[in-house]
């Protein structure tokens, strides 16, 4: 049975609310609909911000305090609105979508304790916007001794199967963290967090040039790359991990620049990025042999570039050139993710996140 499923997804680079209709039954996807995007104020930016170092020192997945149950409410709001003029802008009725899937905004990613944060109330999203809410997708799967993450590949696939390229393909998401999902003729389905996607970089030019993030990589292409540096970085234990693998986004705030100037910081780390994304080679079957980015890092041509210089004779193409929405793939992957759980597919596998079995997941939350 078909569904129409509306996938909301805000990142971990907080930037704003991607939203996307598709019909699917979970296995295939029948049609893509109409996307749209609500962008987060500077002030629920800053929110945010805070609520993300507050949120280190959580002990239980549940707890909201102090400005946690603030930003809670913000993303709870944000999400509401971006339905609701998404429905508006389509002109929609509520009654025409099955499902909503609803991630969240991740505030804390600690799979070795067993703890993955989501903040979003959903019972009062389905009350605002009168559809069902599937959420809470990570939790079951971290519960089992999975890393969680990543949760999109099972979506990867079922759009990499569609395409007629000469594999292994290697479907990467450039989001606040990077990740892979590695597809070959075989099926098999490997997935891991590779490294910093753009939220260092975004950190860096909040901090240095009050910009929220490297329109185009045209400031990167300015700088000097420190390869030195990259190379040091590239020392850390998590990079010679196989996969399966996940990050938090706070997981590279160690690493320091130290005194440079703006473009050659820029430069490096979006460098750093591409080439977390290229170490993961040595650590798959089969050296891929076309490499397709989506997710917001696929608008940095700057970044683009430096992948193809790392990645040897592989393709690398942006999303885009394929006739995908590469803005709207995470939220699709969620409507995907939403109909799976309603049916009871497995979200993650033992290659995807290191769960010992295929597991499902998510939470409804009805109006």
């Amino acid at each position: 049975m078909m569904l129409t499923a509306l996938g909301l997804m805000s990142g971990t680079s907080l930037d704003g609310v991607d939203v996307a209709l598709i019909e699917t039954d979970g296995k295939q996807v029948k049609a893509f609909g109409p996307s749209g995007y609500r962008p987060y104020s500077p002030a629920e930016r800053s929110l945010l911000r805070q609520a993300l170092t507050e949120a280190v020192h959580l002990p239980r997945r549940d707890a909201r305090p102090g400005i946690l149950a603030e930003a809670e409410r913000a993303v709870t709001l944000a999400h509401a609105e971006a339905v609701a003029a998404f429905v508006a802008q389509n002109r929609m009725k509520p009654e025409e979508i099955d499902i909503v899937g609803f991630h969240g905004q991740t505030v804390l990613h600690r799979p070795e304790r067993r703890l993955t944060v989501q903040i979003g109330d959903a019972l009062a999203l389905a009350k605002a916007i009168h559809i069902p809410v599937m959420h809470d997708f990570r939790a079951a799967d971290v519960e089992a001794g999975g890393q969680g993450a990543p949760l999109v590949p099972v979506y990867h696939r079922a759009l990499a199967n569609s395409l007629a390229r000469e594999g292994p393909i290697v479907v990467v998401n450039i989001g606040g963290v990077s990740n892979i999902t590695y597809i070959d003729g075989n099926d098999t389905l490997i997935a891991c967090d590779t490294g910093p996607g753009n939220a260092l970089l975004d950190d860096f030019m909040y901090r240095t040039m009050n910009q929220a993030f490297d329109a185009e990589g045209k400031f990167a292409a300015l700088g000097k790359v420190d390869e030195a540096w990259i190379g040091r970085a590239l020392g850390l234990p998590f990079f010679a991990s196989p996969p399966p693998k996940s990050l938090d986004r706070n997981d590279f705030a160690v690493l320091k620049l130290g005194d440079v100037l703006p473009a050659d910081g820029a430069a490096t780390l979006t460098a750093f990025t591409a080439a977390a994304i290229a170490r993961v080679i040595p650590l798959l079957p089969r050296r891929p042999r076309c490499w397709i980015v989506c997710g917001g890092g696929a608008r940095n041509l700057t970044m683009l570039r430096m992948l193809r210089e790392r990645v040897g004779s592989a393709t690398v193409e942006a999303a885009e050139t394929l006739g995908w929405a590469s803005d709207a793939i995470e939220a699709q992957a969620f409507g995907f993710l939403a109909a799976r759980g309603l049916k009871g597919l497995p979200l993650s596998y033992p290659a995807t996140t290191g769960v010992p079995m295929p597991m499902t997941g998510g939470v409804i939350a009805r109006p």
